[in-house]
């Protein structure tokens, strides 16, 4: 895929944990995931806490190594580029985190913030990078006084701005966003939303949107891909969401974010259960345990991606 901007192929991650008075644990936190983000589009990737999607960003972003399977920026896998060649493609990838207090150091006033991407990956050139700094500000609605105060005198919103300035100090190709706007309220993450929105038509960017909430993944992705327990079980064109028939577990993510206008029954599932432990996860589909629609065969065998058509994918047997 030569215009992937990121890509990752059969991707697994395991981690080991100690229990009080067990012995030490591995388990999956992802299971054969594989999907790209091409120049200028958005995929949403949607779930509930703990299937994989947070570990997935923080492998694209090279923060967590795979166990298995490879990720490659432009094209090249980053297990093969050198030093130089990392350094660049490095930058061209960033990141907005769930929590703008957390993510931003709060002994640096913005100006230091904002200035260390620049410095590092452009050039120690403290007036130009000043200038950008200002110049980056403007652009997420931010004036320049800003640059003088610490993280802590700045509103939840403010910090959110501060940190998707800090992401375009480097002028990136993708931008991983993780839960960008839970931590704000309902007009803050509008707000937030329109300005993600208005850079990638501006800067041509690519986004992965990491979220749990249906209406913020329909506001801003291309695509859709659902995660249930580390794998991914349904691929989706955002065009066509709305029309098509769903895998059950994410008619049940509808059916907690109904859509009161929409012209078709989508949402009859009943949400039922709780996701579960990565550490005892059920045999063959790991959905099986909570959907209405099972049968024998599903605690048998685990269901792959079945392609529906070409803007469209899911894995069940059912479908």
């Amino acid at each position: 895929m030569d215009n992937a901007v990121v890509e990752v192929k059969n991707i697994w991650k395991s981690y080991e944990i100690k229990r009080w008075g067990f012995k030490k644990q591995s388990f999956y936190a992802l299971m054969d995931v594989s999907l790209a983000v091409f120049k200028g589009e958005t995929v949403g990737v949607l779930g509930e806490s703990g299937c994989g999607k947070t570990t997935l960003g923080k492998i694209i972003l090279d923060l967590e190594k795979p166990d298995k399977g490879d990720v490659l920026w432009f094209g090249k896998d980053i297990k093969r580029l050198s030093k130089k060649e990392y350094r660049k493609f490095r930058a061209k990838i960033q990141a907005v985190f769930q929590d703008p207090y957390f993510s931003l150091n709060p002994r640096y006033k913005v100006a230091d913030i904002l200035l260390e991407p620049y410095f590092i990956n452009i050039e120690k050139n403290k007036r130009r990078g000043l200038e950008k700094a200002e110049e980056v500000l403007s652009l997420v609605g931010l004036r320049k006084e800003v640059l003088n105060k610490y993280p802590h005198a700045l509103s939840g919103g403010e910090r959110q701005r501060v940190a998707l300035a800090r992401a375009l100090m480097v002028s990136p190709s993708l931008i991983v966003l993780d839960e960008p706007t839970s931590a704000l309220d309902t007009t803050l993450a509008g707000q937030i939303l329109e300005l993600l929105k208005d850079f990638k038509l501006k800067f041509h960017l690519s986004y992965l949107l990491i979220s749990h909430s249906l209406p913020v993944i329909i506001y801003l992705s291309d695509w859709i891909v659902v995660m249930y327990l580390g794998r991914i079980v349904e691929v989706c064109k955002k065009d066509i969401f709305f029309k098509s028939v769903h895998h059950p577990y994410t008619l049940m993510l509808l059916n907690a974010s109904p859509d009161p206008f929409s012209p078709k029954n989508l949402f009859s599932k009943k949400v039922r259960g709780e996701v579960a432990s990565a550490l005892f996860r059920p045999s063959g589909c790991e959905f099986h345990p909570r959907c209405e629609e099972r049968e024998k065969f599903c605690s048998e065998k685990i269901p792959q991606l079945r392609k529906i058509n070409d803007f469209h994918y899911i894995s069940c047997f059912k479908r």
